[in-house]
């Protein structure tokens, strides 16, 4: 059921391989959705907004039906069926070079069923020689099919007139303007990017944190091939949570499918306000671990850490954990770690909190009078070396602080580090990375 003044929601089904990506991203205008010619790439259901003649709405691609009997084909179709009960309206793509199979007429069957208006989209179709093989497909019971293709936009623009045709009415005579006031709200939302190796219950976390299956969760690595995002509302207003695939070290990553996740993993760790690292507390602080907290680091958002699967580990295991962090995770400096079971929901709670300090420091402002007093004090206690001066500072961005010291003469880096200490205690900056730049005066 869709709650009035949302957009409505168009999902694009249908078996594996047949171009269901592919005219995601053909409608949307961009490659967002990873596009590869092998079966069950896209697995997590992508919700992203798209718009055809000023009309707007929400487009969600989602894992194909396969064929039942292993336990992460039957999660992916699962996740589809429920896109299903989500919809406003059905996109249901086959595949014109093949003909009808039998997972086509076991997902017509189920939209039958449904109470939802569905669109019958015959996918590579390419050229008008191959206009008459679509009308095969009416035995589908679907009404009559359009045949497109996806990867040449062929009849891609007659496929969205009728989407919009179909879609429910407008519920707001002023729908332009809402939306345009929703796109400006959410791009203020704080985004959180969970992010960590393959396997490590990154999504059993997200599916944790938003009360909602929207990830598929299973015991083989490298299961989310996407970033995933969500919005929920917390005591601390709404916050985006992204669920990243995991990412492995550049040496093991052998196929295009896994390269283009770890470039969307990265992406969504360059455009996050705070990172969620979770490492399995059952294996330890691994040398990839360490890697991937430098990489996150590096980006310039605070990080908050996780030992997940804490529940299957001893004492003497724990304390051996806790000494890996401290030694190999040392750079990260005042980030919070916190103990947590994602399958269980044990001290999940704890991360609001975690999350709160970390997007407050990492939004802090700092009058420049204030910046001035705090370097001045520190000067004080601790002159430069070799008669070095910093004249005036000011904070001249947030996301994260960042401050520009203005200098007689070059300052030496540890000297620069003590002044990033100081700032760092006197502003309670915690764990958010603190960016120094020197301008030299005169």
């Amino acid at each position: 059921m869709r709650v009035e003044g949302e957009l409505p929601i168009v999902s694009v089904v249908g078996r594996p391989n047949v171009g269901k990506s592919t005219l995601f991203n053909r409608i949307l205008g961009r490659r967002e959705a990873i596009v590869e010619e092998r079966p069950g790439v896209t697995r997590d259901r992508k919700v992203l907004e798209a718009e055809w003649l000023g009309r707007h709405f929400q487009l969600v691609d989602t894992g194909g039906w396969m064929p039942s009997g292993n336990d992460l084909d039957d999660k992916v179709s699962a996740q589809s069926e429920k896109a299903i009960g989500d919809s406003d309206l059905i996109v249901l793509v086959v595949d014109g070079t093949t003909g009808i199979t039998e997972e086509d007429t076991r997902v017509a069957s189920i939209l039958r069923r449904s109470n939802t208006p569905v669109v019958l989209v015959v996918n590579k179709t390419d050229t008008p020689l191959r206009d008459p093989d679509i009308w095969e497909f009416v035995s589908l019971g679907l009404g009559d099919p359009m045949g497109v293709s996806a990867l040449h936009s062929r009849n891609t623009g007659d496929l969205l007139d009728r989407i919009i045709e179909l879609l429910p009415d407008e519920q707001h005579e002023d729908d332009e303007d809402i939306g345009e006031g929703d796109e400006d709200e959410s791009n203020g939302v704080p985004g959180v990017a969970i992010v960590g190796r393959p396997n490590v219950g990154k999504s059993t976390l997200f599916n944790q944190l938003i009360g909602d299956e929207r990830s598929v969760v299973h015991d083989m690595p490298g299961t989310t091939r996407d970033a995933i995002d969500t919005v929920v509302e917390t005591e601390l207003g709404p916050l985006r949570f992204i669920d990243t695939a995991g990412m492995r070290r550049k040496a093991r990553v052998d196929d295009d499918t896994e390269y283009y996740s770890n470039l969307r993993a990265l992406r969504a760790i360059d455009k996050a306000d705070v990172a969620l690292l979770v490492i399995d507390a059952s294996e330890g602080v691994t040398s990839q671990d360490q890697r991937l907290a430098e990489r996150v680091d590096a980006a310039g958002c605070p990080i908050v850490i996780l030992m997940n699967k804490w529940e299957v580990v001893d004492q003497e295991e724990k304390d051996e954990v806790m000494y890996q962090v401290g030694q190999r995770l040392h750079f990260l400096g005042e980030s919070p770690v916190l103990r947590i079971s994602a399958l269980t929901g044990r001290g999940v709670h704890r991360l609001v909190p975690a999350l709160e300090a970390a997007i407050d420091a990492y939004e802090t402002r700092v009058p420049t009078r204030k910046v001035n007093e705090v370097i001045q004090l520190a000067q004080s206690s601790q002159p430069a070396p070799h008669g070095g001066r910093v004249l005036y500072a000011t904070q001249g961005a947030t996301h994260p602080p960042t401050f520009t010291l203005f200098t007689n003469k070059e300052i030496p880096a540890s000297y620069v580090r003590y002044l990033e200490r100081r700032l760092r205690e006197e502003f309670d900056l915690g764990a958010t990375p603190i960016k120094i730049r020197l301008r030299r005066r005169g």
